[in-house]
């Protein structure tokens, strides 16, 4: 679901805001997007309400990235116990004008699988700030 519609709460709000600056922070020549998702019928069938997604968009296609735009999506599970949600990983993927390049998941081995693979630096950086999403996701307060 898109980030923009996940911030309902003080405390989700704010962690999207980290996210975003993280973002800013890590992949300084990249556009942030809230809203990666169209709003149209086909589209929201097929959104996951327990995600918080996030695209981000480079000036031109990154030769570093292998694509043009990222779409990160964190992944959660509600305890209906305690109540508690938490980030259980993200996927992501990489697409330019010919479609998805890549794709990577911290559910699986972390590992990029695609086409067009990231430069070993630039997987680097995106796995560092996986790790990073998830542990402000997964912070007690």
């Amino acid at each position: 679901m898109n980030a923009a519609e996940q911030a309902t709460s003080l405390e989700s709000a704010s962690k999207i805001a980290t996210i975003t600056n993280l973002v800013k922070t890590d992949f300084p020549d990249a556009r942030v997007d809230l809203k990666p998702w169209a709003n149209d019928p086909d589209t929201r069938e097929l959104i996951d309400p327990d995600s918080i997604d996030i695209g981000f968009h480079f000036p031109g296609r990154s030769r570093l990235f292998q694509c043009r735009s990222v779409l990160v999506q964190i992944r959660f599970h509600s305890d209906s116990e305690t109540q508690v949600r938490r980030a259980i990983g993200i996927e992501a993927a990489g697409f330019d004008h010919k479609g998805k390049q890549w794709q990577f998941s911290t559910v699986q081995n972390w590992r990029f699988e695609g086409e067009g693979q990231p430069a070993p630096e630039a997987a680097a950086r995106l796995k560092t700030f996986c790790q990073r999403v998830l542990e402000i996701f997964n912070q007690t307060s």
